[in-house]
């Protein structure tokens, strides 16, 4: 994960615990949560838009002439 060994990441989770305190980091865990879920959401939705777009592209028009040959 990020080039990150087990001892950086106690380190790093240490200094947050100091920064905030205990009583923030639920709030801040779940804040983070959300925030991936509605970036994953958009995420979906742009791939979906942009299959949508894809499938409606209309044919080239030397393939429509082929297949009506």
């Amino acid at each position: 994960m990020f080039g990150l060994g087990g001892q950086e990441l106690v380190l790093i989770l240490l200094i947050i615990l100091l920064l905030f305190g205990a009583k923030k980091l639920p709030e801040l865990a779940k804040g983070l949560g959300k925030g991936m879920r509605e970036f994953k959401k958009a995420q979906s939705e742009i791939e979906d838009e942009i299959n949508r777009a894809a499938e409606d592209t209309p044919k080239k028009e030397g393939e429509s002439r082929g297949n009506n040959s």
